[in-house]
């Protein structure tokens, strides 16, 4: 997208407060927008006749097969959702993705009760069930092996763990604004030169000023890595019930020191790996 989001549109980089910076916000510094928006081939975002999220739309069909090309990557991912109304503690864990099979391994470093969990999913593996052990009381369980959709397993997540990753990302971009393009009431604004944990990026935010049923979100901001031309920040925020209020979060994910095609192996995803010390798995 560095090359593609050549002139941007006036856009606001926000950080919204919830009784204090919010964990997912630090790092996210806005830098001055330029005055002219062109996206998706030097399709001018301005134009009357299209849907203003047509350029977007069009930038993601055009990356996804790039995305989808990377056969790995590891990255420290910071989460943040909204359950059931209340917004939970964030999130920090390392992961690592393979595409081919789909691979996750996660291991929790914040928050500090759950420091040291650690999850494998292997699509086509072990029954497609996750592989994970609890900490403190809940190691005492030892290794367990989890519905990716059940109970245990969604405890505490809106998405279960076959969703994860930055490709998932596009396409629930992807399948969100195909269905927003049905309709109007949507503004989009592009801020460049915005800063997510040290990295340039390109800020795409999409707005639905009036509550309406089809609408999920109320904003949503989107930061794009201009040197990856990656989306490795995703946040939205819900429309507030008062006019006094702030938006409310609804989910934040930002992927940090990204790092791509680092050759995990199949070693990487086995629970039997002792560098990771499953119990029972030695």
């Amino acid at each position: 997208m560095n090359k593609v989001l050549t002139r941007m549109a006036r856009g606001i980089a926000v950080c919204v407060l919830f009784g204090g910076v919010s964990a997912l916000c630090q790092g996210v510094a806005p830098s001055p927008a330029a005055e002219v928006p062109r996206v998706a081939g030097n399709v001018p975002a301005t134009d009357s006749v299209q849907h203003p999220l047509i350029p977007v739309i069009r930038w993601a069909e055009k990356e996804r097969p790039n995305v989808a090309a990377i056969r790995d990557y590891t990255a420290t991912m910071v989460k943040q959702e909204n359950i059931n109304g209340e917004v939970q503690e964030a999130q920090v864990m390392e992961v690592k993705v393979r595409h081919q099979p789909f691979s996750v391994y996660l291991k929790f470093q914040l928050p500090q009760k759950m420091r040291g969990q650690q999850a494998i999913y292997v699509k086509g593996q072990r029954d497609n069930k996750i592989v994970c052990h609890g900490v403190g009381a809940e190691k005492l369980f030892g290794t367990q092996k989890l519905d990716p959709e059940g109970f245990l397993a969604m405890r505490g997540n809106k998405y279960p763990i076959t969703e994860l990753g930055i490709l998932n990302l596009i396409d629930k971009l992807l399948e969100v604004g195909h269905k927003d393009v049905k309709v109007g009431e949507c503004t989009v604004t592009y801020t460049e030169g915005v800063k997510v944990s040290g990295r340039a990026c390109t800020l795409i935010q999409v707005t639905h000023p009036v509550p309406r049923p089809h609408f999920l979100y109320h904003v949503a901001l989107i930061y794009v890595d201009r040197e990856h031309n990656l989306p490795i920040r995703y946040e939205s925020y819900e429309w507030p019930r008062k006019e006094s209020e702030k938006p409310k979060l609804s989910e934040a994910y930002t992927y940090q020191n990204l790092k791509i095609n680092v050759e995990l192996t199949d070693a990487d995803f086995d629970p039997a790996n002792p560098a990771y010390n499953f119990p029972g798995m030695k």
